[in-house]
């Protein structure tokens, strides 16, 4: 098997070659994937390379925030995972920095075209249905019909049933917002968030909280990108995945080095070697579902098979824009967060 240090690109070669250089030894990684996740690949970075790399996680919209309050003085170098909306607007807003990695050549045609759709300011390193999950114990002790499309969450006796994450704070509830939009119009789309709003017991901040309460029988029904509800069902919790009868939106994760990073050299040798098969492969250990962009790399036998969801074609140039993401998040910031429930 080839090792981590040979699957680094060029610059994380010369980067080992000058570790002498000031701060050349040192990474600060911003991280929106699951936390065991995240934990791994800092560590096995860390391993591979002797860069020593101090890992902050949080949801990709607060990671976004973050980012953009530390424009005037970066203090983040990369920025790992998470849906690829705020990376794109992120890109739009000059907060990531152009870089053309050596290892492109192996990745899928998806993963570049994100890159392209951002002036190569970012780059997809997974991606992943949106649906939802329930635990089915819950759904059977409290005689609930078993949901198969997205209407059928607003049915009223799945009230106080429902959980999602806020989209203003998680990338998975912004998917959710911009995927009913592109489903059902915008009209159609918010007349459904305002009804789903009427159903749902909490808004979490992390977009994988849901389904994690779901399993945990916290919660009936959470709304997730379906990987999530798969590791929650391989790990022996009563929860059944769900893809939508209307079809769904999908999300590309993405990855981006933050502009005016301080440890750029270390940003980038980072940026290779999470490209590559090696890295992504560490997914199946923490039973992360998505599928990965390298074309080499493996899938689990577990993960949602995407040739089988009905997907829509998501339009990631305009709900990643900047303009529209701030106009939807204000929309249902004044529109549905402000209903009772």
């Amino acid at each position: 098997m080839t090792s981590f240090k040979a699957m680094l690109g060029a610059s994380a070669i010369a980067l080992m070659a000058t570790t002498g250089a000031a701060q050349a030894d040192k990474l600060t990684f911003y991280c929106s994937a699951q936390e065991d996740w995240c934990q791994l690949m800092a560590n096995s970075f860390q391993d591979a390379t002797g860069i020593d790399v101090a890992m902050t996680r949080k949801s990709s919209g607060e990671t976004f925030a973050q980012i953009k309050a530390e424009s005037s003085n970066p203090k983040g170098d990369i920025w790992w995972g998470g849906t690829g909306d705020p990376h794109l607007q992120a890109a739009e807003e000059g907060l990531t920095a152009e870089y053309m990695s050596p290892m492109r050549d192996q990745l899928h045609p998806w993963a570049i075209s994100q890159a392209e759709s951002a002036g190569n300011k970012t780059i997809g390193i997974y991606s992943g249905a949106l649906g939802y999950g329930y635990n089915t114990d819950l759904l059977a002790a409290n005689n609930l019909p078993e949901p198969a499309c997205w209407e059928d969450l607003l049915k009223p006796e799945y009230k106080g049933h429902v959980q999602m994450a806020n989209p203003n704070s998680s990338g998975t509830a912004y998917t959710t917002l911009a995927s009913m939009v592109q489903i059902f119009g915008e009209d159609g789309g918010f007349d459904f968030m305002k009804g789903l709003h009427a159903n749902i017991n909490q808004y979490t901040k992390s977009g994988s909280a849901p389904i994690k309460a779901a399993g945990r029988g916290e919660n009936t029904i959470g709304i997730v990108f379906m990987h999530d509800a798969v590791a929650q069902a391989v790990s022996g919790f009563p929860v059944k995945v769900v893809a939508p009868c209307e079809g769904t939106g999908y999300e590309i994760g993405s990855m981006s080095i933050i502009d005016g990073a301080r440890n750029m050299d270390s940003a980038k040798a980072f940026y290779d070697w999470a490209l590559s098969a090696e890295a992504q492969n560490l997914a199946l250990q923490v039973n992360a579902f998505q599928v990965p962009s390298n074309v080499g790399a493996e899938t689990s036998q577990s993960a949602p098979d995407m040739s089988t969801i009905k997907l829509i074609d998501y339009d990631f140039k305009t709900y990643g824009s900047s303009d529209e993401r701030k106009r939807l998040l204000k929309k249902w910031d004044d529109e549905v967060s402000i209903l009772p429930q």
